[in-house]
């Protein structure tokens, strides 16, 4: 899957983000929490990983 490196609404940097979502959800996390725990707290970037 193609990540984009930023976020199409604010520009926000997410693309360094995907690798640790994608392991850490894979291994069963909540996606809520591993957005909380990235530092994704907008809604526009949060659906960029979704």
């Amino acid at each position: 899957m193609i990540i984009p490196v930023r976020c199409f609404s604010c520009g926000k940097v997410i693309g360094d983000k995907w690798e640790p979502f994608a392991r850490r959800v894979n291994a069963g996390e909540d996606p809520k929490e591993v957005l909380d725990d990235l530092g994704l707290d907008r809604y526009c970037c949060r659906r960029m990983m979704l």
